[in-house]
């Protein structure tokens, strides 16, 4: 049905799904029912969702950012690469696995350095490769004249 993409079917995110479900219809019959001690119990059941979901992924019944390769694609298939933590995954990072996404850093003579943006400009590319010129931005001195755009 949807070919060979990796649409990240896992035991945690369907775990997850269906407690959250299972919480929103608890909490959907205690409104019909006025019942505020059901709604704060559904609710309850809903916010839950996020740790057993969490849980599971530390746990390798999740997976890792982008696609899987096909043999490994099946919902039932355990990510052994859980337990050293995925790269950029802010729940490993929380547990303390892992590393953070790489960031750049510009040293004092680059381009993107703030000594390299000229005065009444401002660097609109955050992050630019070494070598590369960032984009520059005039900034108006005084308010936008009316019909006219306004600088980001």
């Amino acid at each position: 049905m949807h070919g060979d993409h990796d649409l990240g079917h896992t035991v945690a995110g369907w775990a997850g799904t269906t407690i959250a479900v299972a919480g929103c219809a608890a909490a959907a019959v205690a409104l019909a029912a006025g019942s505020a001690a059901g709604l704060w119990l559904g609710g309850a059941v809903v916010v839950l969702a996020a740790p057993a979901t969490w849980l599971l992924h530390l746990a390798g019944w999740g997976k890792a950012t982008g696609p899987r390769p096909v043999a490994r694609q099946h919902w039932r298939v355990r990510d052994l690469s859980a337990r050293q933590g995925h790269p950029g995954c802010l729940g490993c990072r929380l547990a303390g696995r892992g590393t953070s996404a790489p960031s750049v850093t510009p040293a004092a003579d680059s381009p993107t350095a703030p000594s390299a943006v000229p005065a009444g400009a401002r660097n609109v590319g955050a992050r630019v490769a070494p070598g590369v010129t960032p984009a520059v931005t005039p900034v108006p001195d005084g308010p936008v004249p009316a019909g006219r755009p306004s600088y980001p």
